[in-house]
């Protein structure tokens, strides 16, 4: 096949993160010729890992899975693509996946909403009780109604929603804030309560409360993490798309998306290549994909104004070490300097919270994949610690336009953050600058640079227009569709697989989240290639080179 007749495809994909490469995967079991373009070196966006030293390998935000069981979400959207037996989902310790802490109180979360509610009830002044029982039996309920509308044969009728899903219809569409107010509940509870929102980066007054439902629901239907790390599912997937003819091409930088009239026609190529197509699948940021990819000026007055004006989800810093010796630890850690999360939040607004120095995460791919000898050699430990960001560049010392590696202030912050986040960390597992053998940290920086995220955030919009509004999969361009942290299924890797889906669904004409998830396999694994001993996923995970001609 010519690189001349290679310019012509059924649907050309925009990113590689993994809503776009479900998307890719699934266009591609129906028969569609796909190129997935990739500005990066390595597919995977936000689930892609990168090594050191030859002995350790880093999951940039694959940290664990929700929902991973036999009825799950994640496994039904990848199995029905074939790759159920060529992706493992190792499962966290039921009865403490992860660990809270705050002031004066330890909360283990288990993966059962009965035991979670009694512990958080512990941990509480005993006038909180009632408060966290109306308030978790709102989350769980709305939580399921969200997760049984994803795999629903069809639609629910507007008239219908109040009797089928009475608290999306409540609840969905107002603040986490708005329902610790409902409750009374005090700041101990209302802390505990949120510990975990930083999984999606919006503070309680921002985040509604259908995002917060379906994302603690997820986890605690069990957590879950890949074995071979986060690269598999990136790798996975392109084995399917390459299995049915698609392509991924890396340092393939998409300028512009052609349009004739109201049609899309393919993209333009940063180096001014073209590739033609019927169908494109943006799984860039959603910003950058309406306002410079389509262009502001060809967008309705609207939609150009409130996506120029969206506000991002907080952006996180991650410091990435190794140790020379092993760490006991495997549930992930939430630590909380102070019990007032609200107030925390408040403070990460203005800039006048250090990074490290009031909360952190922990993650530790040691301790939950202990058998993949790439994360670390016998003996050694690899874990993360993250931390929460103001949101803009100010706080790094750089202004807009300017090269931040050549900048001193930045160099200076983000040295500082590390030994922050180095100070804090001591504090909660015990020394550790004796044994490290690596260390190095990213900033929002770093994830603009590598993933053009707006702010350099992993998850997308907090506020898009009215609150809780999210755009869809399909856009008001013909043959224009978006998939990714962005769109109104949520962020994370499940979120953006579920979009993944649901775009490749509204393409087909069908309802394909709900035909795996009631057992379906849609792809043929034996067309999916061996794996020979020495197979690496981040080899596999690599495309040809640069645009067309």
């Amino acid at each position: 096949m010519t690189d001349r007749t290679a310019q012509t495809w059924d649907a050309v994909v925009i990113g590689s993160g993994i809503g776009g490469l479900v998307c890719a995967a699934y266009l591609a079991v129906a028969g569609r010729r796909v190129l997935v373009a990739e500005q990066s070196g390595v597919a995977g966006g936000n689930s892609h890992v990168f090594r050191r030293r030859r002995d350790y390998e880093f999951d940039v935000g694959v940290h664990y899975l929700g929902d991973c069981g036999p009825d799950g979400l994640l496994p039904a959207i990848l199995g029905g693509l074939g790759l159920a037996d060529r992706i493992e989902y190792r499962p966290m310790d039921p009865d403490a996946f992860d660990r809270i802490v705050v002031p004066g109180a330890t909360v283990d979360v288990p993966a059962d909403w009965a035991a979670y509610r009694t512990r958080i009830q512990r941990a509480c002044p005993a006038g909180d009780a009632a408060g966290i029982a109306t308030f978790l039996d709102v989350v769980a309920g709305l939580g399921g109604e969200r997760r049984d509308a994803v795999v629903a044969a069809e639609d629910v009728p507007m008239a219908e929603l109040p009797r089928r899903a009475p608290r999306s219809v409540a609840w969905g569409r107002r603040t986490l804030a708005e329902l610790f107010a409902h409750c009374a509940l005090s700041p101990r509870a209302r802390t505990l309560l949120a510990a975990q929102s930083p999984n999606y980066g919006m503070a309680p007054d921002e985040a509604t409360v259908a995002l917060h439902a379906t994302v603690t629901d997820h986890y605690l239907r069990g957590a879950a993490y890949p074995r071979g790390g986060g690269q598999m599912l990136a790798a996975g997937l392109l084995e399917v798309i390459r299995a049915y003819g698609g392509e991924l091409r890396t340092r393939c930088r998409v300028a512009r998306i052609e349009t004739d009239g109201p049609r899309a026609r393919g993209v333009v190529f940063a180096d001014g290549g073209r590739a033609r197509a019927e169908v494109v699948v943006s799984n860039a940021d959603y910003r950058r994909t309406m306002l410079d990819l389509v262009g502001a000026e060809r967008l309705p007055r609207r939609l150009a104004s409130k996506t120029r004006d969206a506000r991002m989800a907080l952006p996180w810093a991650a410091v990435y070490v190794a140790l020379d010796r092993e760490l006991d630890q495997r549930a992930n850690l939430w630590w909380y300097r102070d019990d007032d999360i609200e107030r925390f939040y408040s403070r990460l607004r203005d800039g006048t919270v250090h990074g490290g120095t009031d909360f952190l995460f922990a993650s530790f791919a040691s301790g939950k994949d202990p058998d993949t000898r790439r994360i670390c050699p016998p003996g050694h430990a690899n874990f993360q610690l993250m931390t929460l960001c103001p949101p803009g560049f100010e706080y790094w010392g750089v202004t807009a336009g300017e090269s931040y590696r050549d900048s001193a202030a930045y160099r200076w912050r983000k040295a500082r953050l590390v030994e922050d986040v180095l100070d804090t960390a001591e504090e909660l597992l015990g020394p550790l600058r004796g044994h490290i053998t690596h260390v190095e940290a990213a900033t929002p920086l770093t994830h603009e640079r590598y993933t053009l995220s707006s702010g350099g955030t992993p998850f997308g919009m907090a506020r898009w227009g009215a609150p809780g509004a999210r755009p869809d999969t399909a856009t008001f361009i013909e043959g224009l569709y978006t998939a990714g942290a962005d769109t109104r299924y949520g962020n994370g890797i499940t979120g953006s697989a579920v979009s993944g889906i649901a775009c490749a669904g509204q393409i087909l004409g069908r309802r394909l989240m709900h035909e795996v998830h009631t057992g379906a396999v849609l792809g043929d694994p034996s067309l999916l290639p061996d794996r020979p001993d020495d197979w690496d996923p981040l080899d596999a995970s690599r495309g040809r080179r640069g645009a067309f001609a």
